[in-house]
């Protein structure tokens, strides 16, 4: 069993299902990491978000926003932690969300590295979806694709 486990969350059922799969699974820690990426205003928020209704992509204003969702998502995520004995830390960072997630797991020296497998683009990434597919190839730890 893993003693800490990086999660990748963004709000979707599926990273919430490999937060629950990681607090299962951890000896001790889970780390919850929510990358806001600036790059596409849809990444970083919950799937039913309708980001035509929400700031201007990149204005200060939509950061505000990403980061706000963020904490809901950590709120909703240590309310499931409570009572299992794990310690849960959250972080969220800007940039690219497999880079990040993989550099994040390097910094921090995690044992594993918990993705949900969206299939959010393209035929090729249908099975993984092309975040986890990046971290699974680029990680120096275990990655487990939750579906």
């Amino acid at each position: 069993m893993p003693d800490v486990i990086l999660v990748a969350v963004d709000g979707s059922p599926l990273s919430k299902r490999a937060f629950e799969q990681a607090l299962s699974d951890a000896e001790s820690e889970v780390i919850a990491l929510h990358v806001i990426d600036p790059t596409d205003p849809g990444y970083s928020a919950p799937l039913d978000v309708d980001v035509t209704l929400e700031p201007l992509h990149g204005s200060a204003e939509w950061y505000e926003r990403a980061n706000e969702l963020a904490d809901e998502i950590f709120e909703e995520l240590t309310a499931l932690a409570d009572g299992t004995g794990i310690d849960v830390r959250t972080k969220t960072v800007r940039g690219d969300p497999a880079r990040s997630i993989v550099e994040f797991a390097e910094r921090e020296a995690v044992d594993a590295i918990y993705v949900g497998g969206h299939g959010r683009t393209g035929e090729t990434n249908l099975l993984l979806g092309s975040v986890a597919e990046l971290v699974a190839g680029r990680a120096s730890v275990s990655v487990t694709v939750v579906r």
